[in-house]
């Protein structure tokens, strides 16, 4: 779709394409009546001040909207309406070791328990052992210092749905 495009559809689909770019409710409705937008740096400004002043309750609501790293199959199936981009996203597992995978598995699942959520990093050009010494080096962080970077990540995932959007 092109930026044109975008700007002339209706609130309510404008709404529905942005939400597939960013699972949190109130950035993709607050972007969706930013339109017209006139470039796409127009675009991606406005995206980033809203997800700036973003509140913890629309990161945790975007967050939702991911499948965990290493999940195929729940990405097959929660996930229907973004698996093509989440899947080339996540390239990184497909050829990962059943070890790597194992870990993964494990380390989602401590993360999930100390933070309260899942694992978000934008995976695109990771390798799973580059996710899984991330995820490692993460666990350690305080939730808040946690928050702020599962905030930015989720921000450049956003920033590349974007271009896919446009594409």
């Amino acid at each position: 779709m092109s930026l044109e495009e975008l700007n002339k559809l209706s609130r309510d689909k404008a709404f529905e394409e942005l939400f597939k770019c960013c699972g949190s409710t109130d950035w993709a409705r607050n972007l969706a009546d930013f339109r017209p937008f006139k470039d796409k740096q127009e675009l991606f400004k406005l995206s980033d001040m809203i997800w700036i002043s973003s509140e913890m309750e629309d990161g945790l609501e975007a967050f939702s909207h991911h499948p965990k790293i290493g999940d195929l199959k729940n990405l097959e199936k929660k996930f229907a309406s973004t698996k093509e981009w989440a899947g080339g996203e996540q390239a990184g597992v497909n050829t990962a070791e059943h070890q790597t995978l194992t870990e993964l598995a494990e380390g989602n699942k401590a993360y999930e328990n100390k933070f309260g959520y899942i694992f978000i990093v934008c995976a695109t050009g990771k390798t799973a052992d580059e996710m899984l010494l991330l995820l490692k080096a993460r666990l350690m962080n305080d939730p808040t210092t946690e928050f702020r970077i599962a905030m930015a990540e989720q921000n450049k995932i956003t920033h590349l749905r974007l271009e896919k959007l446009l594409a």
